[in-house]
Order: C-alpha cells, then structure tokens, then sequence
C-alpha cells in the first residue's frame, strides 16, 4: 500500500467505519471483516460489518456476528451505514460488481475507500488498495496490514486470531493449498494470540448436521458425473434437489472437494441451479487454472485451484458448455500430472 502513511494519519481519530465484503461471504470474508471489525474497536472507531447476503451459520461461534448487517434483510440500514460512514474497508473482494446493490450506494459516495485483497485483476475504485495474488487469504493480508503496516502486532488477541486463523484455515482447504513460509509464520504468530486451533477446526469441519451429510450421500452417488477422458468430475444440484434436501447457504460448503479426492482427477465441478441461474463452484489441482475457464466463460473468478462464476443458461446447456470446455482444455487436462 504505497499510501499507508496517509491511511495512518486517517486513522488517528474515531471514525465512522464501514467494512464490506463480497455476496455469499466464505469463511475468509467473514473472518477477515470481523478481524478488522474488532481491531478498529479496539481503536476506538465505530465500525460496521455490512453483508450483502447470510453468511453459512457454521460460523456463528465467531465473536460478532451479532453486529452484522445483512443487505438483503436490511437494506435500508446497509445503505446508512454506508452513506454516513467516514471511511469505507473492501474486503476480499476487488470489484464492486462483486457486492451487487450495495456496490452501487459505495460508488456513490465521496468517502475514502480502502481495499484489502487477495484476487486477481482489482478494479481501480479504491483509494487505498493492498493487493496480493500472491497471499493465500485475505485474513494474511490483514495480519500483516495490522502488524507491519500500522505497527500493531500487540493488539492481536485471542478474539481478533480467531477470525483471522478462520480466514486463513477455510481459504487454504485446511492448508493444502496456497501455503508459504510466510503463512505458516503468521499462523504461529497467531497461535501465540492464545487461539485454540483444534476447537477452530471442529467447528468448521466437524460441526454438520445430518440433512448436510445425507446430501453429501446423494451429491456422490447420485448427482455426480465423472468424464474420466478430462480428468473431471461434475455434481449437478437441480432445483428438485434444493427443495428435496431444504439447502440453505452453506450446506453444499466442501462438497466439490471430494471428486479430487480421486487420484486421477484434475478438475471438479459444482453446480447448483437457482432461480433463472445456475451458481457454479470449481477446484482444481496443480497448475490448472479453474479461474481462468470461471472468468472467460462465468462471469466469475477467484483464485488458480478455486473459482466460482454464474451462468444464466438451463442446467442441461450449461453441462453441455462444459462439456464443450472439456474439449478446449483437454491437452491440459490429461497431461502428465505436476501435483
């Protein structure tokens, strides 16, 4: 952040804060929001968290999630938020696009605005950007935007490590991807903030009920579709199944993971349809890029081994699209694999 000095100087007297992050908040969203949300506190700002859509319940056990304003539920409260707020953080996302309405209210406003992120291409609306490709979370980012640029490890405690380990811990899948010596160092620090680790992971991968486990059961027996000629694999989630298995946000969290479980799987797929759409989840592994295919033919993106985008078509045309895809991507696909 080439500007940091200045940001400093903003941030030396309470302020009204608005933090923001994407639709569908994941755990880094979420964690990484409500991180900067108690670390401003601390700070003696008045900081709220606006969402533009409910975040998975499974993380209910984070330290302010009472304080959330939801957009969908309360727009009219976001868009205050928002219009009275004396400075604006953009959180793990890097496009405006990315937080639907209330994207427009932010535009709309002369308030400084500072984005935090980790994705590729970032939109050029902010202020202040911090932006690394590179990092494997947005809630590294924010430790070191905490500790090293504003000089503050010392307020790093227990409540704030909770939500940046979250962040680090769900964005990684577990820390099998995106690693570095450099995380694996913020990790310690964070530990060293009194964190319990082990009761993190029970309660973001341990913490399913049996309707979420049942859809699994379904999602791999019966929903799956396996192109072994690509190295891929397809679950398709129609509306019926929706209505079937009552899903609700969350409850498909994790699942497309299980088709590279498989050796000799490259790519996976989730689709899931909607409403005059179908949501669209991709993971790859080695140096296949799932963000490449999301951002030319999705409208959507992410990272290399994880993506997600939309398409407006039928679920049956948007299986064909792929199966189309397949083709183009196929000398990558079945290569020799570097994983």
């Amino acid at each position: 952040m080439k500007n940091i000095e200045a940001l400093k100087e903003t941030l030396q007297t309470p302020k009204k804060v608005a933090i923001v992050t994407h639709r569908n908040p994941d755990g880094d969203a979420i964690g990484s929001a409500l991180a900067l949300f108690h670390y401003l506190s601390r700070r003696g700002h008045d900081a709220t968290v606006i969402f533009p859509s409910r975040y998975p319940l499974l993380f209910d056990y984070l330290p302010g999630t009472d304080y959330i304003v939801i957009d969908d539920d309360h727009p009219d409260n976001a868009k205050k938020v928002c219009e009275e707020a004396e400075i604006i953080f953009c959180l793990d996302f890097n496009s405006l696009a990315r937080i639907d309405r209330i994207g427009e209210v932010i535009a709309a406003q002369k308030t400084p605005k500072v984005m935090i992120d980790h994705h590729l291409n970032p939109d050029d609306f902010a202020d202040y950007t911090y932006s690394d490709p590179t990092a494997s979370s947005t809630c590294e980012m924010l430790y070191k935007f905490i500790s090293e640029m504003m000089d503050e490890r010392d307020l790093v405690d227990k409540i704030i490590g909770e939500c940046l380990y979250t962040g680090i811990l769900t964005d990684t899948g577990s820390f099998s991807y995106s690693t570095s010596p450099a995380l694996y160092r913020t990790v310690a620090d964070i530990y060293e903030s009194g964190i319990d680790g082990t009761f993190i992971q029970n309660k973001i991968f341990n913490g399913q009920n049996e309707k979420q486990i049942r859809l699994l059961g379904f999602s791999l027996t019966e929903a799956m579709r396996l192109y072994n000629n690509y190295n891929t694999g397809i679950i398709v989630l129609t509306l019926h199944d929706h209505r079937r298995f009552r899903i609700k946000r969350g409850d498909t969290e994790g699942i497309v993971n299980y088709i590279l479980k498989m050796k000799h799987m490259r790519m996976a797929v989730l689709m899931c349809e909607r409403e005059g759409c179908v949501k669209l989840s991709l993971r790859s592994k080695g140096a296949f890029s799932v963000q490449e295919i999301a951002q030319k033919y999705f409208d959507g993106g992410g990272h290399r081994n994880a993506s997600g985008g939309v398409s407006h078509d039928t679920i049956g045309n948007t299986v064909k699209k792929f199966r189309e895809i397949f083709e183009t991507y196929k000398e990558q696909l079945t290569a020799e694999p570097d994983y």
